[in-house]
């Protein structure tokens, strides 16, 4: 119950700041009572799922053990109820008040239910002794036949002198005496044949049949009145059903709380502050699942955005240095907080949150027929529209899937709107380095890069978030981490050499060429010439504005000077 309602509230996180305010008093007070979240722990540990087993007394599907299983839940209310009176947190209070304790559905259980019955109610035997009177008498007439026929047995065998006679029973053909073949010249007349075997033959007498009528028809009435009885009784419990299912949804936010609040005894999660004013201020912050798994320590980082300056960070850095991290790590920080939750960090100033956008990652969907880039454009236009100045939005890596030129003009164009008209807080991490100048031509946004250290032809990632744009991506060194063989990384060392010294030829004629070149594609603006050019049809001309226009492309000659194509 607990896991599914955790999923609920992490699919469903809350804005409302007052029953955000109430969760975390609980787990205050469940972590500052000695211990308390254990305590509550212990009383939840091996509930059964009541949300199921209502579930299947609803429908009327509950088999016996569900029913056990209910019984031992509710026995544990009391208890609970008992140790929330002992806590001042207005939630647990509440919680305390709607728990119930339904002792008399417990005991009804307990008197009705054997302890260990069998799975299902097929075969009888489900329903405890003492509970009906009925099912008593017709229990003692099926279960004292063992008795009776023993004491046939003895008293035809001394009647006939046949010491090897038998008296048994059979599913198809109920009950028997059995003698010998050899012996069988022997039966009295009263015996009637009934099954004739290869060493043996089987009889009936009077007696035994009027026995058997009483007895067969007595295990069929038991069964009959145990299903009756069990009907009967999953209807007492539909009547009581609301009363129920709200003891079960405490139960389980219980279970969410007392976990909550271990893990945060347990990692080291520290309260957040959710406050009015916008923005976003994490000291310290980890990510919760990276920082269980990895061997060595995890590096924490900071993050401040907010609503003039820094509304858009620019992330920039090395694969493989942490950019993905730090962005999910800030997400899985702002969604915790507003379950009600602790989070990993040492401390979480937060402002008011609407969404959380994600452009993460690269899959296509060829069962739809949208490739990779087409299912990336399809996430950066949710974004793009339904985004708000109080939406996280994480963008990581956009524009990949295309031409690099295409696939930089658009990175820029949605950073530029998301900083510009969106305003929604924003992490984008890129490798397109010409988006690092965007602080410089638009307000609200910031660079930041996870740096890393070069040694010969190793790399060391330092995973620490520090400000300023990244110079470099090392892609080559990661690729040889990935292990791609050295003479691959040698060719394309010599080609990115090359490629380098081409671009900044065509860029930078006649100066010398920087320690780090990187390709601009944000330049200075076109010629007049090009763009007159550019925007000229000659098929819509006639020959009178095609001179007109020759003589004022002639006149922009004189400022042509120093262009080259």
């Amino acid at each position: 119950m607990g896991g599914r309602l955790l999923r609920r509230w992490t699919h469903r996180p809350l804005r409302d700041r007052a029953i955000l305010g109430q969760r975390q008093d609980s787990l205050r007070h469940l972590l500052d009572n000695n211990g308390g979240y254990e305590y509550l722990r212990g009383l939840l540990r091996g509930a059964g799922d009541v949300e199921r087993i209502l579930a299947r007394v609803a429908l009327k599907s509950a088999r016996p053990r569900d029913l056990i299983a209910l019984a031992d839940a509710l026995a544990r209310l009391p208890g609970v109820q008992q140790f929330l009176g002992l806590l001042t947190a207005r939630l647990l209070q509440d919680l305390a008040r709607r728990a119930g304790t339904h002792p008399e559905i417990c005991a009804l259980l307990h008197r009705a239910i054997i302890t260990n019955p069998p799975q299902t109610l097929r075969d009888g035997g489900v329903i405890a002794a003492g509970y009906d009177t009925e099912l008593d008498e017709l229990r003692n007439l099926s279960e004292h036949a063992d008795q009776y026929l023993v004491e046939l047995e003895a008293r035809e065998r001394q009647r006939t002198g046949i010491a090897n006679l038998k008296v048994g029973f059979n599913r198809v053909h109920g009950y028997y005496i059995e003698i010998s073949r050899a012996q069988s010249q022997a039966a009295p007349a009263d015996y009637l044949r009934r099954q004739t075997l290869k060493g043996a033959e089987r009889y009936i007498i009077p007696e035994l049949q009027e026995f058997e009528h009483k007895a067969l028809r007595a295990q069929e009435q038991a069964l009959a009145r145990e299903k009756v009885l069990y009907d009967a009784l999953l209807e007492q419990l539909i009547a009581r059903l609301p009363a129920l299912q709200a003891s079960a949804a405490v139960l389980a936010e219980l279970d969410v709380l007392s976990t909550l609040a271990e893990r945060a005894a347990a990692l080291r999660w520290n309260p957040p502050e959710l406050v009015e004013t916008p923005g976003i201020v994490i000291e310290a912050g980890r990510h919760p699942v990276v920082e269980q798994v990895l061997d060595e320590p995890f590096v924490p980082n900071d993050l401040r955005l907010e609503p003039d300056q820094r509304r858009m960070l620019i992330v920039t850095g090395p694969n493989l240095g942490g950019k993905s991290t730090y962005m999910r790590q800030t997400a899985l920080i702002v969604l915790l907080a507003h379950l009600g939750s602790f989070v990993p960090a040492e401390r979480a100033i937060i402002g008011p949150m609407d969404r959380i956008f994600t452009r993460i990652g690269a899959s296509d969907d060829l069962a739809s027929g949208r490739s990779t880039f087409m299912v990336e454009m399809s996430e950066a236009a949710n974004i793009l529209h339904n985004a708000t100045p109080h939406s996280l939005v994480l963008i990581d890596e956009i524009g990949r899937g295309t031409s690099t030129f295409d696939g930089l003009a658009l990175a820029w164009a949605c950073a530029a709107h998301l900083a510009g008209t969106v305003r929604a807080f924003t992490l984008f991490a890129t490798h397109y380095f010409e988006l690092t100048r965007l602080p410089d031509e638009q307000s609200g946004i910031a660079n930041v890069h996870l740096d890393a250290v070069e040694h010969g032809d190793s790399i060391v990632f330092m995973h620490r978030v520090q400000d300023g744009p990244a110079d470099r991506s090392y892609g080559l060194q990661v690729a040889a981490l990935a292990g791609v063989p050295p003479v691959v990384i040698q060719q394309a060392r010599q080609r990115l050499r090359l490629l380098e010294r081409q671009m900044l030829r065509r860029e930078l004629p006649g100066r010398s060429l920087p320690a780090t070149p990187q390709l601009s594609l944000f330049g200075d603006a076109a010629h007049p010439l090009v763009t007159a050019l550019a925007e000229l049809n000659p098929d819509t001309l006639t020959p009178q504005q095609a001179l007109a226009e020759l003589r004022r492309l002639k006149a922009l000659i004189g400022s042509f000077r120093g262009f080259s194509t």
